[in-house]
């Protein structure tokens, strides 16, 4: 195989829903219900094999966006950068629900230039307008829109921080993914662009894969209202992921397609004891 076609290959990869091997980001707070006295939250940002193993390397934090319950914009606190793992300190000033995300849009490209060399790129859509030419031969283009989220809360949860965008692939929960406990049903809704994602499949898998040695995945579609619900399993950090479109198998001896467009969804949620 091409050094051409393994990178396709791992561009295609990288918009698909989270499998037992494939490298994994993760936000991780230290708890998603702040009950101290100063209320003080870390959060661990790294990407990993095993979900929650810090076993890779750091996510980078440029980019990550806290919102706080009244909708303003809330500061990383003690930075720290490690080898395989960054995290930062949050403070939660006011009762309410609080959005830690990272939200990216990459458009990836395949041309070939004036001397029949083919060649690629990976950027934004600026330095794409601005890299690629606008004639270029057996141009290939995909973009992709992924979302990785946590939350966390102190005081009484509430969903102001769920507001949708309408842009990519987002989660507008029916229950409050801070009110989650083990045994009971949660409802959520999927958004494509601000509409419903109808039968779009979403992952339920927890953490502590190593130590299972099952990925213990549990798969549901959404219906027409892109909702859909679980019966939630036992207490733990569970990380809930969704992509779209749905992967397509490959032709034998073919790179994966890459689709014009792709969006990607996760979040790390905390499901209690009963």
């Amino acid at each position: 195989m091409n050094k051409f076609n393994k990178t396709l290959i791992a561009l295609a990869l990288a918009g698909a829903t989270f499998s037992a091997h494939a490298h994994k980001p993760w936000l991780l707070p230290t708890s998603t219900i702040v009950e101290s006295r100063d209320n003080w939250v870390t959060i661990d940002a790294a990407i990993s094999e095993g979900l929650f193993d810090v076993d890779h390397v750091p996510l980078k934090l440029d980019g990550i966006t806290i919102t706080g319950p009244d909708g303003g914009k809330v500061d990383m606190q003690n930075v720290a950068n490690g080898k395989l793992r960054n995290s930062f300190d949050l403070k939660l000033p006011k009762p309410g629900t609080y959005k830690i995300a990272l939200v990216s849009q990459n458009v990836f490209a395949s041309y070939k230039d004036k001397a029949g060399e083919m060649k690629r790129f990976r950027g934004n859509e600026e330095t794409f307008a601005k890299d690629v030419p606008a004639d270029a031969a057996d141009l290939k283009v995909s973009r992709t829109q992924s979302r990785l989220e946590t939350f966390v809360t102190t005081g009484e949860p509430d969903m102001a921080v769920f507001k949708p965008t309408g842009v990519g692939l987002e989660l507008v929960p029916v229950t409050h993914p801070n009110d989650l406990r083990a045994g009971e049903k949660a409802t959520w809704r999927f958004l494509l662009d601000g509409k419903p994602a109808a039968n779009q499949g979403v992952s339920l898998i927890p953490g502590g894969v190593r130590y299972r040695g099952t990925l213990g995945e549990i798969r549901k579609n959404t219906d027409a209202n892109g909702e859909l619900s679980f019966e939630l399993p036992a207490a733990g950090m569970y990380m809930v992921s969704s992509s779209w479109p749905a992967a397509t198998p490959s032709k034998p001896g073919q790179p994966p397609q890459m689709p014009a467009r792709r969006a990607s969804y996760a979040a790390t949620i905390e499901i209690l004891p009963e």
